[in-house]
């Protein structure tokens, strides 16, 4: 039975991202993912002219993934100071749930890969730290973007001690104690 066009990109991303959440993470070839896949490297590029193509469908798929959930929670949360302390939960649950990403958004799966993909990890944060920014404009002690800045510097943390850990320290794990010292 053929596969719907973009089934097997879909896989080649999946399997990516699942070499990726190896707790003794290595640099992933494309022989090593062609195998994973019972595939020749030819096949992985017929689907994607580059391995940095790979990496910028992950790319794709965290940048996708965390701005709908940032839009839907700016639409269902008026208070900006719950909207941001939800963004944040958002942010590292995300994490939590996608090991293999962290990889990628803490850079560490782009080490040797081309600079223009860290480059789009920085953006992806400049624009999660804008919202959060945006969302801490009416905070009571006026500082927005100080606020804002040292939120990204904490999940930014968060994701790091994650990957470093071999992905056994949640994100999420001491947020509910912490979001006071960050938010209050």
């Amino acid at each position: 039975m053929p596969r719907a066009k973009g089934e097997r990109r879909l896989e080649i991303l999946k399997a990516l991202a699942q070499m990726l959440e190896a707790p003794k993470w290595e640099r992933i070839t494309t022989a090593a993912l062609a195998e994973k896949l019972d595939v020749s490297e030819a096949a992985l590029y017929r689907h994607f002219a580059s391995k940095a193509q790979m990496y910028e469908g992950l790319i794709e798929f965290v940048e996708s993934s965390v701005f709908t959930l940032a839009n839907r929670i700016a639409e269902d949360e008026a208070d900006g100071r719950i909207q941001a302390e939800k963004l944040l939960e958002m942010l590292l649950a995300f994490a939590e749930k996608n090991p293999g990403m962290v990889r990628v958004m803490t850079g560490d799966a782009l080490v040797g890969e081309h600079e223009r993909l860290q480059a789009r990890m920085n953006q992806f944060f400049d624009r999660f730290e804008s919202t959060l920014k945006q969302s801490l404009r009416g905070a009571a002690d006026g500082d927005a973007a100080g606020r804002a800045s040292a939120l990204l510097r904490y999940a930014l943390g968060c994701l790091h001690q994650y990957a470093k850990s071999g992905f056994a320290k949640k994100p999420t794990e001491s947020f509910g104690a912490q979001r006071r010292y960050l938010l209050g």
